[in-house]
């Protein structure tokens, strides 16, 4: 019984982790900008290490850019603030789906960030938020890192940075698209993902339009869902 139970659990943390990893590829993207831009600005060993307290992607850019600008303190604990309020309701609805100490539930936001509280939300009820948050949080916290030190390591801005543009609404594609069911619909997204890339890589003056193609692509209809709606109708 205990090993049936250990490899249900190995079973869902692999689901989680496979869940994870379109958000794990975007954020490695985006962890190289931030790496490249703050490397000049405050050296390595601080941009390294920001990465690894702070782990938010809105208020490392926002920090990069008030310290670019000659912002003070007071600016950026004014952005600091301001941009995490937001964590105060996503924590808010994640609350009664998590269980245990005030210590343990401190430890579970460090990885609470919009990427995870989508996976979270989402979780079927044998993964449960609270290891859906655990899980996806230590996924993306190390692609953060490893995006930081290629950044670090001499990866230029403007070469990533039309890539990250194109994975930016791939990313976003990827959190809507949690609620699919069936192997047809897991396949419809990853091939709206696809076609939202290569719009958005290819064709950038109609880049805003990528994630619309993609919406409609997931939102039609399918001939097998259609064929089951008809039976269960007829029944």
């Amino acid at each position: 019984m205990i090993g049936m139970s250990s490899r249900g659990s190995v079973r869902v943390v692999r689901s989680i982790l496979i869940t994870s990893l379109p958000a794990a590829g975007a954020i490695v993207v985006f962890g190289t900008l931030y790496g490249a831009a703050a490397q000049p600005l405050i050296g390595t060993p601080m941009t390294i290490a920001s990465s690894m307290f702070i782990f938010s992607g809105a208020l490392q850019f926002a920090v990069v850019g008030l310290l670019s600008a000659g912002a003070g303190a007071p600016a950026l604990l004014l952005t600091a603030g301001t941009l995490n309020l937001r964590h105060l309701v996503m924590g808010a609805v994640l609350r009664p789906r998590i269980g245990g100490s005030r210590l343990r539930r401190a430890g579970l936001a460090f990885t609470l960030l919009d990427e995870t509280f989508g996976f979270a939300v989402a979780a079927s009820e044998e993964a449960g938020a609270e290891r859906t948050l655990f899980v996806s949080g230590i996924a993306c916290h190390l692609a953060w890192q490893v995006g930081t030190l290629i950044g670090v390591l001499g990866a230029g801005f403007s070469g990533v940075e039309g890539l990250a543009d194109a994975i930016f609404p791939v990313l976003f594609i990827g959190l809507a698209s949690l609620a699919a069911t069936t192997g047809t619909l897991v396949i419809r997204a990853l091939a709206a993902a696809v076609l939202t890339a290569a719009v958005a890589i290819m064709l950038p003056d109609i880049r805003a339009l990528a994630p619309v193609i993609a919406g409609v692509l997931v939102a039609l209809p399918g001939s097998s869902e259609d064929a089951r709606s008809g039976g269960e109708n007829q029944a």
